[in-house]
């Protein structure tokens, strides 16, 4: 067996995605969802253990509190501080985190490899900061990232403070959003820019980060969390100009497949299930 908690669940994707996956591989296995609010998560996850569950995901609100109910992390989970995917090893639970490692997936299957690079990156909530962590363990030579000076800001701080220290491989910074030269200058001298932010998602749809069509070059990558909608303001702008766009949509399907491969061992049939659940 296997589960995704947290609060609302009702709606997710994930039951059928899964399910037609195991199927699909002739696996025994079974998805299903529970919702669980964030006060609930240690007592349900003491439950999930005593049925000695393969594993389970996690959503929101149940990221965070999963953290301190696992026996082990990965490094990114307990760099990012959140935990979306539990695998139960030989009764031991170990903490994933696998949205950044969707992101990387996702570039990588649109022809960008973030090895050696500069990427400019805005935002510093949940995405933003699982992209952040995994971009730098997984090789990227450069980050600068901007904030809004809200109450997220401190979480950006944090951030940058967990990879310098344990990451001094990768240089990185943090601007103010605000500051819109330096955030030109910045994207003028990165490989990518990706925002990580929630402009351009409904009923933001007719924003974008980057206003000034200036900024985009034929030979720069932009990147999107947002997947609703499907093509993004900031996306279309860019490909109009020429340059490789990554959708948000992506990072949603290849999370889902590394937990797939740490629950099985094996590939998820992603063309398959592209195709059959995250079709326009």
């Amino acid at each position: 067996m296997l589960c995704l908690i947290g609060s609302p669940v009702g709606h997710s994707g994930s039951p059928a995605m899964y399910n037609y996956s195991f199927n699909r591989l002739g696996l025994d296995y079974a998805y299903l969802a529970f919702d669980i609010k964030e006060e609930e998560t240690a007592e349900a996850i003491r439950a999930l253990r005593l049925l000695n569950v393969r594993g389970f995901n996690i959503t929101m609100p149940c990221k965070t509190a999963t953290l301190a109910c696992c026996d082990r992390l990965s490094k990114a989970a307990e760099l990012i501080g959140a935990v979306n995917t539990v695998v139960n090893e030989d009764g031991k639970l170990i903490g994933h985190n696998t949205d950044g490692l969707g992101w990387v997936r996702n570039c990588r299957e649109h022809g960008f490899t973030i090895e050696g690079k500069k990427m400019t990156i805005a935002g510093s909530g949940g995405a933003a900061t699982a992209i952040e962590i995994t971009a730098a363990l997984q090789g990227l030579k450069e980050m600068s990232i901007f904030a809004l000076k809200d109450s997220f800001f401190a979480n950006a701080q944090n951030t940058v403070e967990k990879i310098r220290a344990n990451v001094p491989g990768c240089t990185v910074n943090l601007y103010d959003l605000a500051d819109k030269d330096t955030f030109y200058r910045e994207i003028a001298d990165s490989d990518i820019f990706t925002n990580a932010t929630r402009v351009g998602m409904k009923p933001m749809d007719d924003q974008s980060l980057i206003e000034d069509p200036g900024a985009f070059r034929k030979d720069l990558t932009i990147s999107d969390v947002v997947y609703n909608p499907r093509e993004t303001k900031l996306i279309a702008e860019a490909a109009a100009a020429g340059c490789r766009t990554i959708p948000g949509i992506g990072m949603l399907l290849w999370q889902g497949a590394e937990a797939f491969h740490l629950y099985t061992g094996m590939e998820m049939p992603t063309e398959e299930v592209r195709e059959k659940y995250f079709a326009e």
